[in-house]
């Protein structure tokens, strides 16, 4: 596969990225399968959630000696967050954890769909800025919403395409283009509802930045070989966004010119 140019990295706040897919941590059945999929993704970022990471999974020894040998730049998240206090507070922690300024925000609304809450997240976002994080808030396909995150300072953006961990793909696919298309100087990350790699490659056609995955990735059968997917469909994806897709069409129209052409099938007589 041909890849795209070197100068058409993912940036964000004014970094280059490796890779246009970023990759969760959570729910690996081990830290081999863990290792292996960021070894056959080679994502831009990691992302690692402060308060969950410290319950489970790195009750496991080496979790972060191998984000550390994998040297992905680290993503902290505030997932589980419900509250603005403790969005904000969560970040600072990760901040003096991981030692970075970048920070996933999430506030979640409802438990049911973990729907961010809107008022919560501009908030937090808002406070975040100004205590000099580089804040990508985890949000819905809301254009005013998504206005509101950038007047905080947020220089980029994750909508989701379907609530976390559900598979679905994109399920509002007039909302997610309307955002590319009314953002267009914003970089947007597609976070959360991704089931296969023809999901990403989709959003990634649409014009969209790069793609976040978890759950399609650790819960996959060999979550190696689905990352190795993503990673591919993710460059697909741009590439053809890159190389200007035909308008589509309603009526059929050859793809060989007929005119001037012989028609054997005529009698000759």
């Amino acid at each position: 596969m041909t890849s795209a140019p070197a100068a058409d990295s993912l940036t964000l706040y004014g970094t280059p990225f490796a890779s246009r897919v970023l990759l969760g941590t959570s729910r690996y059945p081990s830290l081999r399968a863990l290792s292996d999929s960021i070894e056959a993704a080679r994502p831009g970022m990691v992302t690692v959630a402060l308060r969950r990471q410290m319950q489970a999974e790195t009750a496991e020894a080496g979790f972060f000696d191998l984000l550390k040998r994998h040297a992905v730049p680290l993503l902290p998240n505030t997932a589980g967050c419900q509250t603005v206090d403790e969005a904000v507070t969560t970040a600072h922690m990760a901040r003096e954890v991981f030692e970075t300024d970048w920070i996933k925000l999430e506030v979640i609304g409802d438990d049911y769909t973990l729907q961010p809450d809107p008022l919560a997240l501009i908030e937090a976002a808002g406070r975040l800025v100004k205590d000099g994080f580089k804040v990508l808030p985890y949000c819905t396909e809301d254009l005013v919403i998504a206005r509101r995150l950038i007047d905080a300072g947020c220089e980029a953006l994750m909508p989701w395409g379907a609530p976390i961990g559900t598979g679905k793909g994109i399920v509002n696919p007039y909302g997610l283009r309307t955002l590319r298309q009314r953002l267009q100087d914003v970089p947007l990350i597609v976070d959360a509802g991704l089931g296969v790699p023809s999901h990403a490659c989709q959003v990634m056609e649409w014009g969209f930045d790069g793609v976040l995955l978890n759950t399609a990735v650790s819960q996959a059968t060999e979550p190696a070989v689905m990352a190795r997917a993503f990673a591919m469909a993710a460059e697909a994806g741009r590439a053809a966004y890159l190389a200007g897709p035909m308008d589509e069409r309603d009526s059929a129209q050859a793809s060989t010119p007929v005119v001037g052409m012989p028609f054997w099938h005529q009698d000759q007589g």
